[in-house]
């Protein structure tokens, strides 16, 4: 069994006096990938926020790679290993795409080439600008800057918002290979099929609470379930 690289306790969690997270718990093996799904306003980005050091935590911990991180920096918890790519995919505008990639990237198994080789069309674009790409493109950039930190977690904040289909399933292509090398991932997504299939576990919230926690594959197979704790057609793709 994998060690526990990830392990959330108890926390309660916002912004200032504000609380967002009520008692949350989940843990996360190395190498593996879970779902964070819910309906909007519950709290899923703002647990991505406070695992990356970004709100008030009143009780609770984070834990990461062994180590208690729940007071630490952003930036000292993106050089554990913590690596994030935003809803607001947030690349800069006026560097070409090769100068995102590298003006930020580590030493480590993921190099320019083989993210390259993972999303070939930004090698076809590497002297373009990142504000002439398009909407998969800059993310296939943002997954892609991610990569060259060499994390050992990727938090992946809503990849898939208002993408075509087709670009879509490519993500969800590059997703996989990222996981079967060994990345850990925690995913929030609203289309609920594609995160329960590249996910071995999933975790949905309501009102900042974890309501339940399990494999996604029987999360998946329980329409009725699904349904209820999301409210959104469970088809959703």
């Amino acid at each position: 069994m994998s060690a526990t690289l990830l392990a959330v306790d108890r926390l309660v969690a916002g912004y200032g006096d504000a609380i967002i997270l009520e008692d949350v718990s989940l843990e996360l093996a190395a190498r593996a990938s879970l779902a964070l799904l819910g309906r909007n306003g519950v709290g899923k980005t703002t647990l991505i926020a406070s695992l990356l050091g970004l709100t008030r935590v009143h009780r609770g911990t984070v834990s990461f790679d062994g180590a208690d991180v729940t007071a630490w920096r952003p930036y000292a918890r993106a050089h554990a290993g913590m690596g994030w790519v935003p809803q607001e995919r947030d690349i800069f505008p006026s560097l070409t795409v090769q100068e995102n990639l590298t003006v930020i990237a580590r030493p480590g198994p993921w190099t320019l080439q083989r993210v390259y080789g993972l999303f070939p069309r930004l090698n076809e674009r590497s002297r373009n600008l990142g504000n002439q790409l398009s909407g998969g493109e800059q993310q296939m950039l943002a997954i892609g800057r991610a990569l060259m930190l060499n994390p050992k977690l990727l938090l992946l904040d809503e990849p898939f918002e208002g993408l075509a289909p087709n670009i879509v399933a490519e993500l969800e292509h590059a997703i996989g290979l990222m996981m079967s090398e060994g990345i850990a991932m925690l995913l929030v997504e609203q289309h609920v099929e594609a995160a329960l299939r590249l996910s071995e576990n999933a975790v949905v919230l309501e009102r900042g609470r974890v309501v339940h926690a399990g494999p996604s594959a029987g999360l998946r197979q329980d329409r009725a379930l699904l349904e209820s704790l999301i409210a959104i057609p469970a088809d959703r793709a």
